[in-house]
């Protein structure tokens, strides 16, 4: 495409088409345009204008002639775009993370520290991806994902996405629950806790937002045993999170940003990624000291296979002594905070993914009592059935890791199917380079995914029945990711194609 002297707010025609087809995004059309609030009959917007931070230029004047005009950098500016990268963060600390870590610590020593760092890097880039897709576009992954797909796709990808939410919803007021039970001395029981936390995310979230050498050897040298395979499939699976990548390309959206202004959009994006970065650098440091504290206190020791969320802070206190402060609460603090945040970013997923998905126009405030009621009422058949003793919670929060893990592909495929795509991004549509190296990581995620799940489920899953049931799902949940990677990739679809008679070839619409 070829142009003497473009303007910044021309798109590529393919691209007009597209957002043509498209219901008004709430994001404005020019720079001078103003957001109006949505009316009744109108499409909800992630963000109602009056929430959205504008973002001014100071003394620095854009010419509108001018597409490679770009704004020198401001810590102001940089603070200012602050926010939902580090809220996205949460999801990297939440209650499923640290009993990952800890457990990756206590039994795997310094040996998955390599995992974890890669795991954590290409979660960075889907993460990246994910607020270009908002930024650029004025709409997030959901709302896309309903109108690139078919309704029957669309509705899969709906269901795996909430399924995914509510394993980590179950994860995250389980921890706050434990850590309930913990600061009250066991007088609290789980299901107690659970409805504590069930209830006060409410008043909450409108207010959110030697041992060196070695730990360099693990984070440097990969490193997998078999006995290791379960603490690997949850580092990888409470590390990259699918309905995090959901929230993201929301989240962005709550800056007063116009898709149309190249200058503006291109300044989001590269303010995002600094900030997002700088937010994962510090999550990465965390779970590493959590890891590299239960590896140096507790690996290969007789707790090892038996420590958890519920009995990690009496470990701690027994192996370090309490001080003046007993390392007991701290550890209780701490998972309460853990649990509390992630479990106010679960809602807003939740309702991210269900109006996007679905179409809903209705009050965020009920649509937020409905996504909670769907994670809440199995969180409580959970927290009544799995309180017999500490072993349990912990299985479930290692069987609810491996289910993050399983819905990472429908999360993945279609955001870079999207992101891929000139008529959904425009110029800001991802290089040739990019998106080889985004498909191979995604190819490597899901590799590595499902190599390790399946030594899992052959490990632990017995009998004809459940074998039978697991083939049949893996048959269906393998031929729907070849479906979604072939809708968002023409060679790959032209190659399937050869093998399929041509009376069933269809066009993927």
């Amino acid at each position: 495409m070829t142009s003497s002297s473009p303007k910044h707010h021309e798109l590529p025609s393919e691209r007009e088409e597209f957002l043509r087809l498209l219901p008004s995004p709430a994001s404005p059309s020019s720079a001078a345009a103003s957001i109006k609030p949505a009316e009744p009959d109108e499409e909800e917007a992630a963000f109602e204008a009056v929430e959205k931070i504008t973002i001014g230029d100071g003394t620095f004047e854009v010419d509108s002639a001018d597409c490679a005009a770009t704004p020198p950098f401001s810590f102001r500016k940089l603070w200012l775009f602050t926010g939902p990268g580090f809220l996205m963060s949460i999801a990297f600390l939440d209650p499923g993370n640290l009993e990952g870590d800890l457990q990756a610590g206590a039994i795997a020593g310094y040996s998955l520290l390599w995992l974890l760092m890669w795991a954590t890097a290409m979660g960075l880039l889907i993460q990246l991806l994910s607020a270009r897709v908002g930024v650029a576009t004025g709409r997030h992954l959901a709302e896309l994902c309903r109108e690139v797909y078919p309704y029957w796709a669309g509705i899969v990808l709906w269901f795996m996405a909430e399924v995914a939410l509510i394993g980590a919803d179950i994860q995250e007021v389980i921890g706050s629950a434990i850590a309930i039970q913990i600061l009250s001395r066991g007088v609290l029981p789980i299901w107690v806790g659970v409805l504590i936390t069930a209830s006060d995310w409410i008043n909450l979230a409108p207010y959110t937002f030697n041992l060196l050498q070695v730990t360099y050897f693990g984070l440097l040298v990969p490193k997998l045993s078999s006995r290791t395979i379960r603490q690997a499939v949850g580092v990888v699976g409470c590390v990259i999170m699918p309905h995090n990548v959901f929230l993201h390309s929301a989240l962005v959206q709550s800056r007063e940003i116009d898709p149309n202004n190249r200058v503006k959009v291109q300044e989001a994006i590269n303010y995002y990624s600094i900030e997002s970065s700088a937010a994962l650098a510090i999550s990465f440091i965390i779970n590493l000291c959590i890891t590299a504290v239960f590896a140096k206190g507790f690996y290969r020791s007789a707790e090892a296979n038996s420590i958890g969320l519920v009995n990690a802070g009496q470990y701690l206190e027994e192996k370090y002594g309490g001080g003046l402060f007993p390392i007991l609460y701290i550890w209780g603090i701490g998972l309460l905070a853990a649990g509390q945040s992630s479990t106010i970013t679960g809602t807003y997923a939740g309702q991210f993914i269900m109006g996007g998905f679905l179409d809903l126009r209705l009050k965020k405030s009920v649509r937020a009592l409905i996504t909670r009621s769907c994670a809440i009422v199995p969180t409580m058949v959970v927290a009544l059935l799995f309180n017999k003793s500490e072993s349990s919670l912990d299985v479930l929060n290692e069987w609810l890791n491996v289910l993050q893990s399983m819905q990472i592909p429908f999360a993945l495929i279609p955001l870079l199917t999207l992101v891929s795509k000139e008529e959904v991004m425009g110029v800001f549509k991802i290089g040739p380079m990019l998106e080889r190296a985004a498909w191979t990581v995604a190819a490597l995620v899901m590799v590595i995914n499902g190599y390790l799940l399946l030594h899992f489920f052959v490990s632990e899953v017995n009998g004809p029945l459940f074998g039978f049931l697991i083939s049949a799902g893996t048959a269906a949940y393998v031929a729907f990711v070849i479906y979604l990677v072939s809708h968002g990739n023409s060679e790959l679809s032209n190659w399937i194609s050869q093998f399929v008679p041509k009376r069933s070839t269809y066009s993927g619409n």
